[in-house]
C-alpha cells in the first residue's frame, strides 16, 4: 500500500507502527480538487472539517479593514490544513488553492477519534504544530521588525525548509507559483518592494531566479545574513507517549466498535 502523505511526513520523524499507519490513511477516504485561485472555505464560514494536502499548494489569509489581505502561512503535501477553525464552529481564515490541489477532507470528529485512539500520533502531531508556530512567529517578528530584502529572504528560506520536509526536496532549488502580490501579503510589502527586494537579492548572487524557478545558491550564508532559523527538521520525540498506551488500540477495532 502506498504511502499517504500525512503518514510520509510524520515517518520523517518517527517510525510509525501499522496500526498508525492504518489509522492515518483511515482519514484519507474523501478526495475533493480544486483549480488554482478556487476557495476551499471562507473567513467567517462554519466549518467542522479540516484537509490533508495530497498535492499543491494553498495559503490560509485574513482580510484586512482596508480591503487587502494578510496571507497567515502556505500549506504544502503532508500538510493539515484550515487548522485555524479548529476551536470554532467557524473558519477564522480563507484557505485558498495556489496550484491546481487534491486535498482529502476530514470531519473535525475523525480527526479527534484520532487522538483518542492514538495518542502518540497526536502527541507527534501537536509537536509539529508547536515547531510551525514558532516558524511563523519568526516570520512575524521579521515583518514588523526587517526591511523588504529580509523579509523576502527570511520567506523563501522559509518555503524551502518546509519543501524539504514535507516533498523531500533535495538542494535549493524549487518551483514558487507565487505572485508577487501573494509575496507581499505574505510579508507586509507592495508589489513594487518585493519587486525590488527580489532583485536586491539577485544582486547579490545568493538567489537566481528563472521565471518561477527560484535557487539558492548559498543557503547557509543567506540564513546567517538575515538571521534565519530552521524550525522544520527534526522535532523532539522522546517525550512522546509509548505505543500501547491506554488509548492507542488496533485501528480496525476502532472502526468495529464505531459501528456497533
Amino acid at each position: 500500500m502506498l504511502e499517504s502523505p500525512l503518514e510520509a511526513r510524520l515517518s520523517r520523524h518517527l517510525t510509525l507502527t501499522f496500526s498508525e499507519r492504518d489509522a492515518l490513511r483511515w482519514l484519507e477516504r474523501r478526495e475533493r480538487s480544486f483549480r488554482a485561485g478556487d476557495v476551499v472555505v471562507h473567513e467567517g464560514e462554519e466549518s467542522d472539517s479540516l484537509y490533508i494536502v495530497a498535492s499543491g499548494w494553498l495559503h490560509g489569509s485574513v482580510k484586512l479593514k482596508d480591503g487587502g489581505r494578510q496571507i497567515l502561512r502556505f500549506y504544502f503535501v503532508g500538510d493539515i490544513t484550515a487548522t485555524f477553525s479548529i476551536a470554532w464552529g467557524y473558519s477564522a481564515a480563507t484557505l485558498r488553492a495556489v496550484s491546481d490541489t487534491t486535498l482529502y477532507e476530514m470531519p473535525k470528529a475523525a480527526f479527534g477519534r484520532l487522538f483518542r485512539d492514538h495518542p502518540r500520533l497526536g502527541a507527534l502531531l501537536f509537536a509539529v504544530a508547536a515547531s510551525e508556530q514558532v516558524a511563523m512567529a519568526d516570520r512575524l517578528t521579521s515583518v514588523g521588525r526587517t526591511d523588504g530584502f529580509t523579509r523576502i529572504a527570511t520567506l523563501l528560506l522559509d518555503i524551502r525548509s518546509r519543501l524539504r520536509v514535507v516533498d523531500g526536496l533535495a538542494g535549493s532549488t524549487f518551483e514558487l507559483p507565487l505572485t508577487q502580490q501573494d509575496l507581499g501579503d505574505a510579508v507586509g510589502l507592495t508589489k513594487t518592494h518585493v519587486s525590488r527586494s527580489l532583485k536586491a537579492l539577485e544582486e547579490t548572487g545568493l538567489v537566481e531566479r528563472n521565471a518561477r524557478v527560484i535557487r539558492i545558491n548559498d543557503v547557509d550564508r543567506l540564513a546567517e545574513l538575515v538571521d534565519f532559523h530552521d524550525r522544520h527538521g527534526e522535532v523532539a520525540t522522546d517525550w512522546l507517549p509509548p505505543v500501547g498506551a491506554r488509548g492507542d488500540m488496533d485501528h480496525s477495532e476502532t472502526r468495529v466498535r464505531e459501528h456497533m
